[in-house]
């Protein structure tokens, strides 16, 4: 008999602290910096995002989203035995954000790791949860994207630092006699390492080199439209489906207009694409199964409908996973 992986539960976890482009105004007015809420919207599709308070960290709100994760599953936390963390700002160089993550569930035993894909780090983190369920090696996963971006943020440059935002997503995988994950594609291209990074390392017990980050706009944007409906494109190839049988885009919430350029380009209306970038901001590795669970707990998503993933970031990488949820 064949062996599968389905999503069985999702979960996600804002932290409290919204931030208005209008709070972000005044802050940026107070350095001198000008900017409006008319210039990041029209922009980024972005009017507000979500800051963690000092002493917060990544496994902190992956937590109380894996929490909301296992409720949705009807699982415990003894019934793990993978945990997979997406980040790109984990608590500590190491251990992992997934072993500190699994202590604070109480799910020790299985294997804790974490996955450096920067905001791809889901599709990426969810394609290797699902390679280990087929092969037997687990049985029921936790897959979390989470990220504390407004810890890397230059706000001297209000080119990025209106941009991105912190929160954490996350879902149960579990070993299924029927298909649930049909497809992926994974990619990169370390050619454009310089266009999104943060050119920073700890040595010597100081920081060397800019910890924040830099990103070459105009530059991303191009490149992320073309990849993103080269793996859109890949994975419905493989699964022998069409665009027509999406019933849902879910893509990484960068920039209103990526996605909408990668909508366009697949045939699809924007009311069959989940949008959270506005209130949530670019979260990276979170932003798709922040928008997951947005889409499944206010009734658009629903069981039986097939849901495209897809997402491109730093590195350069990008991919898409295509699943019937």
């Amino acid at each position: 008999m064949s062996r599968y992986s389905r999503i069985t539960g999702t979960g996600s976890y804002l932290p409290p602290h919204q931030v208005t482009n209008a709070n972000l105004v005044t802050q940026l007015a107070a350095k001198g910096i000008e900017t409006s809420d008319d210039w990041i919207v029209e922009r980024s599709g972005i009017s507000a995002r979500h800051f963690a308070a000092d002493g917060v960290f990544s496994s902190d709100l992956a937590l109380e989203a894996c929490k909301s994760a296992l409720q949705a599953a009807h699982r415990q936390p003894q019934d793990i035995d993978l945990i997979i963390v997406a980040t790109s700002t984990p608590d500590m160089v190491f251990p992992s954000t997934a072993c500190i993550l699994q202590a604070k569930l109480g799910a020790s035993g299985g294997a804790a790791f974490d996955v450096q894909a920067v905001c791809s780090g889901f599709v990426y983190a969810l394609t290797v949860a699902d390679a280990l369920i087929k092969s037997g090696t687990a049985r029921c996963a936790l897959v979390v994207g989470a990220e504390i971006f407004s810890r890397i943020l230059d706000f001297n440059d209000r080119s990025t630092c209106v941009l991105f935002g912190d929160g954490a997503g996350a879902v149960v995988l579990e070993a299924s006699d029927t298909p649930g994950i049909l497809s992926s594609d994974l990619h990169a291209d370390g050619n454009h390492v310089d266009l999104l990074c943060v050119p920073g390392h700890v040595c010597g017990g100081a920081v060397s080199g800019k910890p924040l980050l830099q990103m070459a706009g105009q530059s991303v944007f191009k490149l992320a439209v073309g990849v993103l409906e080269t793996a859109a494109r890949a994975v419905l190839e493989k699964a022998g489906k069409t665009e027509a049988d999406i019933d849902w885009l879910i893509p990484h919430q960068a920039n209103i207009r990526i996605m909408q350029s990668t909508a366009k380009k697949l045939k699809l209306a924007m009311d069959k694409v989940i949008v959270t970038v506005g209130e949530h901001g670019n979260t990276s590795a979170a932003s798709i199964p922040l928008a997951l669970d947005h889409g499944v707990r206010n009734g658009q998503i629903r069981p039986g409908q097939t849901l495209l993933l897809e997402g491109v970031g730093g590195g350069f990488t990008w991919g898409a996973v295509l699943l019937n949820f």
